[in-house]
């Protein structure tokens, strides 16, 4: 699951992406409410979380026009203010959810798994390729023989590529499904998960070829 979350406190923002990620999740990390109203408006994320204490733009207003322009993802808003009152405005104005800090990490990484359940279901759950199946609910790959031990950020990997339908993904849109926007991670990183991620899809009928200077695609051998 892709996960944006909008927050200026750099150290809570860290340890927010830190936890999503270690529970298997692809995470955007944007600190400034102007850049994050902007980013909201054409990325493709499953769940915002949002501060409302933001510079330049706060985060009940961003909120407020995502819900104007019919963006319904699920929202966990963020706040050091933890009286009734707030809370209040935060769910009017289109929150799902509502955290006052400090929190316990094990309860955010909860509340996410209770919004990732509210979203819903894909149109198709079940895609194939070759000999393998990806259920995008459970995220298991499998073939014939029954599911395949693939780690997560090889997942996310496999998803990207899947999704495109055998069209050409660049390095760039691989490297943020696997750490999110901005993540200070060197494009070279994908190199070495593609090249793991072949070695196990091979045997299976599923060939990853590489264009150079463009990216990679996902293909069913011949």
């Amino acid at each position: 699951m892709r996960i944006v979350v909008v927050e200026d406190n750099i150290s809570v923002a860290k340890g927010l992406r830190y936890h999503l990620q270690d529970a298997g999740h692809a995470v955007d990390l944007l600190h400034d409410g102007a850049e994050a109203a902007a980013f909201l408006t054409h990325d493709d994320a499953d769940i915002v979380v949002l501060d409302i204490n933001l510079p330049q733009t706060d985060g009940l207003t961003i909120l407020r026009q995502m819900r104007a322009r019919g963006d319904l993802r699920p929202v966990l808003l963020l706040t050091a203010q933890s009286e009734t009152r707030h809370k209040v405005q935060g769910l009017d104005a289109g929150a799902d959810d509502y955290l006052s800090k400090p929190f316990e990490m094990e309860e955010f990484v909860a509340r996410i798994r209770a919004l990732s359940r509210r979203t819903a279901a894909p149109s198709k759950p079940m895609l194939s390729i070759g000999g393998v199946t990806f259920d995008q609910t459970s995220r298991m790959i499998a073939s014939f023989d029954g599911p395949l031990d693939i780690p997560r950020r090889e997942v996310a990997l496999f998803e990207r590529l899947l999704l495109a339908g055998g069209r050409i993904v660049s390095k760039q849109l691989l490297l943020d499904s696997l750490y999110g926007t901005g993540a200070d991670v060197d494009e070279p990183v994908v190199e070495v998960y593609v090249s793991r991620l072949r070695k196990r899809l091979h045997p299976h009928g599923v060939q990853i070829t590489v264009k150079r200077g463009l990216g990679y695609m996902m293909q069913a051998t011949p």
